[in-house]
């Protein structure tokens, strides 16, 4: 039987309670009880005297409001009126466990269907609605992880705001976590069973219960002051559970103005009909009923003002994000649903500012929640003030830190351009265009769907649609679009990244497939009123045109841009062979023509030789393309004839070796024309070489240039092609020993004379891998590796830097391939082993420290010319770093590189950080002792330079810094790394004792490095300190009246060394409470601990700690005292007024 609804008396008075706990005038002191506003966990925006909609309101003081009794017509209080000893509730609840059958258990357990929980539910409500009430407000306590109970007695004789506070005394400080944040799968679910319970609880209500001035007044009144709680878990808890109480009332509410508009409907055409035939009844009850569902309505909407301004207003800038992530999600779902009252600048101010919050994931609700009012075409003119006001901060939010801030951002920016699009001023669209090239490809594609929109989603008049060439073939639909393209690819000056534009475009518009509208725009005629491609136009079309005819091939992301791991779908893989079909289809055809029309242009014909390498060369066999094979090649002898530029050449070589893959039918053909064009090459450089070097003649510029430009060819097809049957080593050989004393070679004879013996010893050892190796076969090999190793540690001294440049790099990647590791995976070839001695390691570093650890003082240099001096500096130092990581020379010899760390940490700082890694996976003592000979290093060179060190110099305080992060590179694991932190201070102990002693003083000159020593300090375990500091004592003989500033080293690091002496370590098996986790018997260290620890790590002794200890657990929930005054703040501010000007918007209009 449905429960009768209240009287329209009983629901004004609930109304007139509802209207005075609004907030929207002051309330009489007797009906409402103010509490202070709880200054920890908010943000507190100042008032600011403006009548702008987006400034911050004066709020008044939040109040919780008092229950409504049984009787009672208002929310006023009724507590205390019922004679019950308001003492005995000051007895400890009794933590009584859960029942199977309570609300918390079956929400939990989620086996039970809602809709019968709450139908059960409110037929308790209407035998004994306080029981039914304590059942629910109990669940609310419950679902915080709170494990006390409320009584009938507490329910019948406290305030709410006595209930919680008794709930947090009895809150479980064993553990934060409660089921909101818990882990696994079923507090997972449990999160949304929550929210459902809550927003069938009001369905189910809202014809009801909902109204009668109880129920709602009490669930709104405990929630309301849960939420001011310092405790995290019913703050949280209680703020979801208010937010999604908050959306069901929104719905409540539509379901009230369309059930209003339905009876006004009625209620018209009724009056309308004649007086003959008007039923006066009907009209009574229509009017009855509209005037009730009025009432409804405007005693929701009294709630939904009540629940904003007592909930949202203060947790919107609570210090948890994930509690200003739900209001801000929150608002969004009401703005969407009931845009009547929501969708106003009153509210959007809110939205506004938290557009300026700190963390990623609350910006990220924002831009989301804003999303579908501007997809919405009856909601985006309502925006117009927001976007007028904010539209700045969310084209900044484009370049947000936080890239799934920033894709938002770009999608919400295309949503305001598709409302309005003439709301972004070019300064804002030119903001998104640049970021098509960012790293992030969801970034870069969020960007290249804006640049879509706005360039290439435009309607073509039917001129553009009836473009025609000269020879009156039709264009195709996207050549605007393609010219369009190319001119933005130009405008944004960024050349070398036409893949990522590429990349950005490629899922979103079609015209990239389009291969005949870019050949024809590139070997057509422009036709009437076209204009032709200018040679800036063509290059960067041809650019674009290869970057496509890759990603269409391959289907792989450009370099720096996605993961490398990614999996290919089925369907992806599909795509990309239909896709790799067309191309070769198309570009067999057309790409001897355009090799024709630009074969003299070496920056065009290098770009168009990358299309073969993307072909599926078996189309040549089945479409019977033989002729256009023959014409390629033909095209690719007389580029290798007419061009000596390395770009060109190298990429004929790269399509030569792609056309005689075995795999392929027309291999046999290819090859037979590879050998002839390699013999032609071969025969040009013998020549060129008889011609330089002839006896007792000069050799002329002629000379010199044929033999630079045969090296040249020779080189670039080297690379991929093993022309070592051409028998090349002697004449290679002898220009790279030429002495240019006697002779004087061109710099680039010389180097690429290096890369071709270079490349010639690799193919000799790829040679010996595949046959019977024996000593006669590798004895040659043998010989010109060690001959050529020792003239190019000569050339590392020469006077030309691309010569020792050149010369360094075959060094080091010779050492890598002819290392230990080469006997490693082939026994037979251990003869040709190669280490680096002495004097070879000492010029590798020499190198490094000229070539490498440089500072660029040449401020008038181009910044592109920077870029890439930094890039092949980067590579010098990653060729070193390799000699490390494989083995081949010692740790040791990073001494010089470790000590660079921080001075080039923004140049270096990641490849040395992964070589320091690397080291100590190889050894962890040796590593250490690698670091502290740097810092000694370091601290010889200031001493050469100051004399006496001074320690507050910046010198000295660089060198600290680089102790400290050095230390900090040890990690957390002491047991890990104790000896190599115990061999680190050994070194430095000894440095300072064998560094010899000022006369006059007797006061060792190292003195001052034991204070760079305390940096490391703190990496060793307890007992290890205690030992350091007895090898100190013993072997450390100083004058006896070092005091003051003159002792200050020692004394800081015999500090360092007693810090934490009575803290405890070990841990009794036995606790002393049982009432504590973890909080054990205390025990001291051991006293006598011998110096063997020291010395075992010297000799790799493996040195395990007297006993295991642990950290002792520790309570991260917040205690609460009975006493007020003694609560704690929880946590920091969250977004502390939105940060300077930015707390008031409206500050600066």
């Amino acid at each position: 039987m449905a429960e009768p609804r209240p009287s329209r008396k009983s629901k004004a008075a609930a109304l007139a309670g509802l209207r005075n706990l609004s907030g929207r005038r002051q309330p009489p002191a007797a009906e409402i009880e103010e509490e202070p506003m709880n200054e920890s966990t908010e943000v507190v925006h100042p008032d600011v005297e403006s009548e702008n909609d987006f400034e911050e309101p004066k709020m008044a003081p939040r109040s919780v409001r008092k229950r409504a009794g049984p009787g009672e017509g208002s929310t006023s209080s009724r507590r205390g009126r019922r004679g019950g000893a308001r003492d005995s509730s000051r007895k400890k609840t009794q933590e009584e466990p859960e029942s199977e059958g309570s609300l918390f258990e079956i929400v939990k357990s989620g086996k039970t269907a809602l809709t019968t929980v709450i139908d059960d539910w409110i037929e308790a409500y209407k035998q004994d609605r306080d029981t039914a009430l304590l059942d629910l407000i109990q669940f609310f306590i419950h679902c915080s992880g709170c494990k006390g109970r409320i009584t009938p007695h507490m329910y019948h004789n406290m305030e709410h705001a006595e209930i919680i506070r008794k709930m947090t005394e009895e809150f479980d400080e064993e553990s934060g976590d409660y089921p909101l944040i818990m882990s696994g799968p079923q507090w997972k679910k449990f999160k949304a069973n929550f929210c459902d319970f809550i927003s069938v609880l009001v369905r189910q209500c809202q014809y009801s219960i909902i109204y009668d001035q109880y129920m709602m007044d009490n669930v709104i009144s405990l929630l309301t002051g849960l939420t001011d709680s310092q405790v995290r878990a019913f703050r949280h808890t209680s703020t979801l559970a208010s937010m999604k109480l908050m959306t069901s009332l929104v719905d409540v509410a539509l379901n009230l103005s369309i059930a209003l508009d339905h009876t006004q409907r009625q209620y018209e055409a009724e009056r309308t009909k004649s007086k003959g035939k008007q039923a006066s009844e009907r009209l009574e009850v229509l009017m009855e009923k509209r005037k009730e569902t009025e009432e409804n309505q405007e005693e929701i909407r009294h709630m939904l003002t009540y629940i904003f301004k007592g909930v949202f207003v203060h947790r919107y800038r609570d210090s948890q994000p994930e509690i200003r992530g739900i209001c801000t999600n929150e608002i969004g779902v009401w703005m969407k649903r009931y845009p009547s009252m929501f969708l106003d600048d009153s509210y959007l101010k809110y939205i506004g500012w938290t557009l300026y919050d700190r963390v990623g994931d609350v910006r990220l609700c924002c831009v989301r929640c804003l999303q579908p009012l501007y997809d919405t075409e009856e909601l985006a003119p309502k925006l117009e003030l927001f976007t007028n006001r904010f539209k700045d901060r969310i084209v900044e939010m484009t370049l947000d830190k936080e890239y799934d801030v920033a894709v938002q951002a770009v999608r919400l920016v295309i949503s305001i351009l598709k409302y309005n699009d003439t709301v972004l001023t070019d300064k804002d669209c030119e903001n998104v265009y640049e970021l098509v090239y960012s790293s992030h490809r969801g970034v870069a594609q969020a960007a290249g769907e804006f640049l879509n929109a706005k360039l290439f989603s435009r309607e073509l008049d039917d001129a553009m649609k009836n473009q025609k060439t000269k020879k009156g073939k039709k264009r195709s639909e996207n050549t605007p679009f393609i010219r369009d393209l190319v001119l933005f690819f130009i405008e944004s000056e960024l050349h070398e990244h036409g893949a990522y534009l590429v990349d950005s475009l490629w899922e979103i518009n079609d015209m990239l497939k389009d291969w005949e509208c870019m050949t024809d725009l590139l070997l057509e005629e422009p036709g009437k009123g076209e204009e032709p491609l200018d040679d800036r136009l063509e290059t960067s079309l041809i650019e674009i045109m290869v970057c496509c005819v890759k990603q269409a091939a391959t289907g792989e992301y450009p370099v720096g841009r996605g993961t490398t791991s990614r999996k290919v779908t089925n369907k992806e893989t599909r795509q990309v062979a239909e896709d790799k079909a067309k191309l070769t289809e198309h570009f067999i055809v057309t790409l001897p023509q355009l090799l024709a029309k630009y074969g003299a242009d070496a920056e065009k014909v290098a770009n168009l030789l990358n299309i073969p390498l993307y072909f599926d060369l078996e189309i040549y066999t089945t479409g019977r393309h033989d002729k256009q094979l023959d014409a390629l090649l033909r095209h690719i002898d007389n580029i290798v004839d007419k061009h000596t530029e390395h770009e060109v050449l190298e990429i004929c070589s790269k399509v030569l070796e792609s056309l005689v893959n075995d795999e392929y039918v027309i291999a046999n053909k290819c090859g037979v024309h590879r050998s002839t064009l390699i013999d032609r090459l071969v025969q040009n450089y013998l020549e060129a070489y008889r011609n330089f070097f002839q006896q007792f003649e000069e050799p002329d510029e002629d000379d010199a240039y044929a033999l630079t430009a045969s090296l040249r060819r020779i080189y670039a097809f080297y690379c991929c092609h093993d022309l070592n049957q051409s028998d090349l080593w002697n004449s290679l050989f002898t220009i790279v020993k030429t002495n240019s004393d006697e002779r004087s070679l061109p710099k680039e004879i010389l180097c690429k004379a290096i890369g071709c013996c270079h490349i010639s010893l690799m193919w000799q050892l790829s040679a010996l891998d595949q046959t019977t190796t024996d000593e006669a076969a590798m004895s040659p090999l043998k010989k010109n590796l060690k001959n050529f190793l020792d003239r190019c540690t000569v050339l590392l001294k020469h006077n030309e830097d691309s010569v020792q440049e050149e010369a360094y790099i075959s060094i080091c990647d010779l050492l890598v391939v002819f290392g230990k590791n080469l006997a490693n995976n082939n026994a037979a070839l251990a003869s040709l082993t190669h280490s680096a001695d002495g004097g070879l390691r000492e010029s590798l570093s020499h190198f490094l420290n000229e070539k490498v650890f440089i500072e660029d003082e040449d401020d008038t240099m181009d910044e592109n010319h920077k870029i890439e001096e930094l890039h092949k500096r980067r590579n010098f130092l990653a060729a070193f770093c390799k000699l490390i990581i494989y083995n081949v020379i010692k740790i040791k010899c990073a001494a010089d590189m470790f000590k660079y760390y921080m001075k080039f940490y923004n140049d270096y700082g990641d490849i040395i950080k992964a070589t320091l890694s690397k080291a100590r996976e190889i050894n962890k003592v040796q590593t250490a002792k690698t670091l502290a000979l740097s810092l000694t290093q370091l601290f010889r060179e200031l001493q050469l330079e100051q004399g006496t060190v001074d320690r507050g110099s910046e010198g000295f305080l660089a060198i600290k810094e680089l102790a400290r992060r050095f230390s900090l590179s040890f990690g957390l694991d002491q047991i890990k790394n104790r000896e190599a932190v115990a061999a680190l201070h050994k070194e430095g102990i000894m440095f300072v004792i064998n560094g010899g002693r000022d006369t006059a003083s007797g006061i060792p000159l190292n003195f001052a490095f034991l204070e760079i020593l305390c940096e490391f300090s703190g990496k060793l375990m307890k007992q290890d300190k205690k030992v350091v500091l007895a090898y100190l004592n013993s072997n450390f003989k100083g004058p006896d009246n070092l005091h003051g500033e003159e002792g200050a080293p020692l004394a800081a690091y015999r500090h360092s060394l007693l810090m934490g002496e009575g803290d405890s370590t070990f841990q009794s098996a036995k606790p002393v409470s049982t009432g504590r986790r973890g909080r054990g018997a205390k025990r001291k260290l051991p006293l006598d601990m011998e110096e063997s620890t020291i010395q075992g790590a010297q000799h790799g002794v493996d040195q395990t700690p007297a006993a295991n200890f642990a950290q002792p657990w520790t309570s991260t929930a917040v205690k609460r005292p009975r006493a007020e005054h003694e609560l704690e703040s929880a946590s920091e501010q969250g977004i502390e007024d939105v940060e300077g000007s930015e707390r008031n918007y409206d500050s600066d209009e």
